[in-house]
């Protein structure tokens, strides 16, 4: 396979440099010679979020596991702006959308929060982080979001850093139009349950002096398609679409 034609994209842990052996387990090789069906001496391209991407050889493989030797470095690392999303998790397939969609939209990092109107309480962080590292693989990403373990609303927000800026997607807002005063900096996304905050809570969240509220426009949104939402109106308001 020539290098230019490399559609294989891995996400490792390992360190990468010239010539460094990276060992894969048995799912990521069960990917690459059961699925992808590579030969030795096959090209695929890694990254792991550090160290930029990097061009590899599969030197040897079996069902155990599989080696990989870097080449060249294709790609040097860039950082995505510093965004995280807060998130009330909803239906199993719809929080694994949520997961997938920040991830290549340039989240750096994911929190489940459990709020009054949550009625999906049990998330797999685990499994969220790999379907976000899935995205991350086919979407061209040189990093993929870490993903917290889910806790109450409250508690995430008792250990809140003032110097990162929330971002409350206020449905009572509607029409408000106030992305446009988004600034850059270190910057949380926070988006609601299917039936909305509870009164109580939007009341705290608009009280917080590092909390801004702002409107998704006028209509209203599943709470999968405004995460969505708010991340590009962030992203083109203060990120790196702009």
């Amino acid at each position: 396979m020539a290098r230019d034609e490399t559609k294989i994209r891995l996400f490792v842990e390992a360190s990468l440099a010239p010539g460094a052996s990276v060992a894969l387990g048995r799912e990521q090789a069960h990917y690459l010679l059961t699925v992808m069906r590579l030969p030795p001496g096959a090209s695929v391209l890694l990254f792991n979020g550090r160290d930029g991407e990097w061009h590899a050889l599969l030197a040897e493989g079996s069902r155990r596991g599989a080696v990989l030797i870097c080449e060249e470095r294709t790609r040097p690392q860039s950082e995505p702006p510093d965004l995280w999303l807060l998130f009330a998790p909803v239906k199993k397939a719809r929080t694994v959308f949520i997961a997938e969609k920040a991830a290549e939209m340039g989240a750096r990092r994911l929190l489940p929060v459990i709020t009054r109107h949550t009625n999906a309480e049990r998330v797999n962080a685990a499994r969220l982080r790999a379907n976000a590292v899935e995205a991350a693989e086919q979407c061209g990403l040189l990093s993929a979001p870490d993903v917290a373990e889910p806790q109450r609303l409250e508690a995430a927000l008792a250990e809140w850093d003032g110097a990162r800026r929330l971002i409350f997607c206020d449905e009572t807002m509607a029409g408000g139009g106030a992305f446009s005063g988004v600034g850059p900096g270190p910057a949380a996304i926070l988006t609601g349950p299917e039936g909305g905050f509870a009164p109580e809570e939007a009341e705290m969240l608009r009280a917080l002096p590092f909390s801004q509220p702002v409107s998704l426009g006028p209509r209203i949104l599943r709470a999968e398609t405004a995460a969505v939402a708010a991340m590009a109106l962030w992203q083109a308001a203060a990120g790196d679409w702009r």
